[in-house]
Order: C-alpha cells, then sequence, then structure tokens
C-alpha cells in the first residue's frame, strides 16, 4: 500500500470497475456510492503531523480489506478504501471529507480520527446523510443520535476511562495530590472531567497544564506540574505528546505515581520512545489483548491476528496496540457490511451497525458484541472476561487497569498477574458509582 500525503488510496479491488456517478439527490440502494463490483469506505487519518504514529490504525484497516478481497470480498463486492491525510488538522479533515462525498462518492466515512477532525466534518456528514461511522475518539459528543443520528462511536468514551481511573485513586491513594497533562480539546477535558466527576474533591486535583497540538513539547508543561508537588500524574496525550512527557519526567527527575490514557497505552509508539525504564510503573487502561503478553501465546484469536500481520501487513508493527485496534476495528465494519446484504445503502449500513448480535471481535478482550436494536444509542463499552460485551445506554463498562513493572518483556501487567489479570472496574448507570469487580487480580 502506497501512501501518497496528503492522499492516501489504498484501491484493493482486485479490478477497479469505472462507472458514471450518480448524482447525489437521486441516490438508491448502493448506486449512491459506487457499482456492484466495489464498496466504496472513505477515511481520514492523519500519516503525517503531530498525530502521525495514529496511521499505523489506516494502514492496518488497509491490509485488513486487503484480506477481505482476497477472500472473494463482501458477496462478491470488493472494497475500495480512499483514505485521505488530514495531518491532524480539522481544516484539512473538512477538505477531505467533501472530496470522498461529492468527488469519490463513497458509502460511508468510515473511523476517521480525531476528535476536533470529527467535530469538524460532523454537521456536514450528518446534513448530506452520509454515515460517519465507528468514528476514531472516545469524545461523549458522538453519542447524541437526536441532533446526529449519522454519527456513531466504537471505543469505550473518555470520561467513562476518567471516572475509573478516579475510583482506583479513591480507593489507593485518598490523600495524594494530582497533576494533570491534557490536551486542549474535547478530548483532553472529557478525561478530566470524567477524573474529577469521580472524585467530587475528595482527591485535590492541584495543576493542570493544557498542550496544543501545534507545540514542539511539553516541556514547560511539565515543570509547571513538577513544581506543583504532585504525588499522581495523569498524562492525557496522544502518542507524541504522551511520549515526551514521560521521557521529561524521567529527565527533571519528577517520580509521581503517573496514569496513562488508554489512547497512548502503546508500548511501540509511545513506551519504547519514551524509554521502557521510564515506563516502568505507569497505569493504564486497556480493552484490547496487548501484543507480546505472553498470556495469548496460545490463544487462537491472537493466533489467527499473528497470521494476518505475517499475511496481509509483513511491515506492521507487531508490538503496537494500535494494530490490534485498526483490525478490530475493521473487523467490524466488515460484519455491518455482510449483515447489509444487496441493501447497501447508507440508511441501511446505520441500521445494521445499530443492530449487531452476536459479534465476536477476537483481540478484544473476551466477550460477545451486541448492539441494541434502540436505534443509535451507542458506544462500544467493553466488559473483559464476562459473557457479552454491550451498547447501551446508559453504559457500562469494566475496563483492565494495568501497570507497566518489567521494561524487559514490554508488557503490561498489574503485580505477578497478566494484564487481562488486573482489576476490573465497573461504571454503572450515569458513571457515577464505580466498583471493584470481585475475583480478579490485585495491583
Amino acid at each position: 500500500m502506497k501512501i501518497n500525503p496528503p492522499k492516501l488510496v489504498a484501491l484493493l479491488a482486485f479490478t477497479l470497475v469505472t462507472a458514471a456517478a450518480t448524482p447525489l439527490a437521486a441516490q438508491t440502494k448502493y448506486k449512491a456510492a459506487g457499482d456492484d463490483a466495489e464498496i466504496k469506505v472513505g477515511n481520514i487519518m492523519p500519516y503525517t503531523g503531530p498525530a502521525a504514529a495514529y496511521g499505523l490504525i489506516g494502514r492496518t484497516i488497509a491490509a485488513y480489506f486487503k484480506k477481505i478481497n482476497a477472500e472473494g470480498g463482501i458477496d462478491d463486492r470488493k472494497i475500495n478504501f480512499i483514505s485521505y491525510d488530514d495531518s491532524y488538522d480539522p481544516a484539512k479533515a473538512i477538505q477531505a471529507a467533501r472530496t470522498l462525498v461529492e468527488d469519490d462518492q463513497v458509502l460511508l466515512v468510515f473511523q476517521s480520527l480525531g476528535t476536533l477532525s470529527n467535530t469538524a466534518i460532523q454537521k456536514y456528514l450528518n446534513a448530506r446523510k452520509v454515515p460517519q461511522l465507528f468514528v476514531a475518539s472516545g469524545a461523549t459528543k458522538w453519542d447524541d443520535p437526536d441532533h446526529y443520528p449519522w454519527t456513531m462511536g466504537w471505543q469505550p468514551n473518555y470520561q467513562t476511562e476518567g471516572r475509573i481511573f478516579g475510583q482506583y485513586l479513591l480507593e489507593n491513594h485518598p490523600h495524594d495530590r494530582i497533576a494533570i497533562l491534557y490536551q486542549n480539546d474535547d478530548y483532553g477535558k472529557d478525561y478530566v472531567k470524567g477524573l474529577k466527576d469521580s472524585l467530587a474533591g475528595a482527591v485535590p486535583v492541584i495543576a493542570e497544564a493544557a498542550y496544543e497540538t501545534t507545540d514542539p513539547d511539553v516541556n514547560a508543561q511539565m515543570a509547571k506540574l513538577k513544581a506543583s508537588g504532585a504525588d499522581i500524574f495523569f498524562n492525557v496525550a496522544t502518542p507524541k505528546f504522551a511520549a515526551q512527557a514521560i521521557r521529561r519526567a524521567a529527565e527533571i527527575g519528577w517520580k509521581p505515581l503517573q496514569m496513562l490514557n488508554s489512547v497512548s497505552n502503546s508500548v511501540g509508539s509511545v513506551l519504547k520512545p519514551a524509554g521502557l525504564d521510564n515506563a516502568q510503573g505507569i497505569l493504564t487502561a486497556n480493552y484490547m489483548k496487548e501484543p507480546g503478553d505472553p498470556l495469548w501465546k496460545d490463544d487462537p484469536a491472537y493466533k489467527e491476528w499473528l497470521d494476518f500481520m505475517d499475511r496481509y501487513f509483513p511491515d506492521g508493527d507487531k508490538n503496537n496496540t494500535l494494530s490490534v485496534y485498526g483490525y478490530s476495528v475493521a473487523q467490524t465494519l466488515v460484519y455491518v457490511l455482510r449483515q447489509c446484504g444487496d441493501q447497501l445503502t447508507r440508511e441501511n449500513v446505520m441500521k445494521q451497525a445499530a443492530n449487531l448480535k452476536g459479534v465476536q471481535l477476537g483481540m478484544l478482550l473476551p466477550g460477545i458484541l451486541n448492539v441494541s436494536p434502540n436505534l443509535l444509542r451507542r458506544q462500544l463499552y467493553v466488559r473483559p472476561r464476562s459473557s457479552s460485551i454491550v451498547y447501551r445506554k446508559p453504559p457500562r463498562l469494566i475496563a483492565s487497569v494495568s501497570r507497566v513493572i518489567s521494561a524487559a518483556s514490554s508488557s503490561f501487567r498489574c503485580g505477578d498477574a497478566p494484564s487481562s489479570q488486573c482489576i476490573d472496574m465497573s461504571a454503572v448507570g450515569a458513571l457515577a458509582d464505580v466498583t471493584r469487580t470481585s475475583g480478579m487480580g490485585r495491583i
């Protein structure tokens, strides 16, 4: 797959069939987005710029669709994955969305990354009634079907994760003080709100420092946070800045308990660039199987993922959770498209995405995915070590909290237990109450 910024076009069909585009107003069934030989799937991803580490997600998705096409496609239709590089710039995302809809005439826009970029294109896509499906962001705003019925999230939301960290601190560090580094947008603010809502002032946040995605580094912010005298550092940053913060803490001799948001829990993209020695003791949350964790070495689904990487993405990073993420979300879209059958309309794509039943995504922590027929009340909430993963409102989330204690093994651990056996915490109802699930390991 060749990347040509600002545009990445992965034409994965064995034979690209050229057909006259049907005017948008006259679109019916699948003629809106191509022809009966292919399914056009649009995407916007930062292959360059401050969030370029996330480009691995787009490359993994393209590789997975290559696999699906090699196996015959979706009901004999090949997936034509058209992905544009927006460099994590909302203005470029708007331009890319218009090109995908008006020129490429894609069936849907899938897994476009970033809270700001998706916010920038949300009104446009909803006005044009184009699915903004499985948004690559955990902001709470994607669960607003009354105002944005064509937008749907996929991953656990950021406020929920913030509450889980808050409950951990209430139970384990009730007398400590917290400093927070966060990205100055809805992504960062959602995490901060979730943490503070959970703590309700019981554990004080004594320092906060925001960064902009255009900042060269976070050195000034880290100096401010260290000077506060905080005992706990909550790192709410994307991979580039998260790695900088971890490394900088070590360089300036600041040794608080570090908590790292799940969007940057990758060994390959964050911990290695930060220095594995500097990453020891960090707490993070996870809902996917960690690549390289010996726990999964005999797991059939893990072996299947490794085989996929060897055959279709040999240059991909097998030690990076972003490869797992891209694989899992691409699997989810394939389930949706298969359920659509011959009714490949935009309306039916949304209907089927909101009505998934018994879907098993092998690289998520064990469970089964179901989506409620209560249309468009959805966000993916993962319940590891249970019999089901559900979309519902109000949500329920159990996410592992993992501690990195072995830089040499590069895997997340809680004490002597593997990551999947760490403490599970459950955020229920309005998410104000978070309780510990019994029978798990101890941090």
